[in-house]
């Protein structure tokens, strides 16, 4: 594996960690950190594809643009195409006043994430 594939990695599992410990808080939760880090996590294991593959990624948070790019090296990601433009919505509009996520769409962007996350990990060979 590529060192700076690795390196996308290791940051995908650090905002992973963060939306699994944030979301597991009761009292004065942060919805809008368990959204984001839930689209950071599934952008940088995108990226980290791209880089294996020695793509440019770009400087986009779209992960449908980026599932775009990855489609031809792993064609079964198609499968997350909706989990994914559904968590790209949480790059860039929550993270600003105007936009507050709800208890609801923080649970739905962790299932997502996992389930991309376990999708990514097994194209990797990694554990799950």
């Amino acid at each position: 594996m590529k060192l700076l594939t690795a390196e996308w990695i290791m940051k995908a599992e650090a905002d992973f960690a963060v939306m699994e410990r944030e979301g597991r808080v009761r009292k004065n939760p942060s919805y809008d950190s368990v959204c984001f880090h839930a689209q950071q996590c599934a952008e940088k294991y995108l990226k980290a594809r791209l880089c294996t593959a020695g793509e440019d990624a770009g400087r986009t948070h779209d992960l449908v643009t980026l599932l775009e790019k990855v489609l031809s090296l792993e064609p079964l990601w198609e499968a997350s195409r909706q989990d994914l433009a559904y968590l790209s919505m949480f790059a860039i509009a929550y993270r600003y006043p105007g936009e507050t996520s709800s208890k609801e769409q923080a649970r739905d962007a962790i299932r997502r994430c996992r389930r991309f996350r376990l999708a990514v990990r097994r194209s990797y060979h990694l554990p799950s």
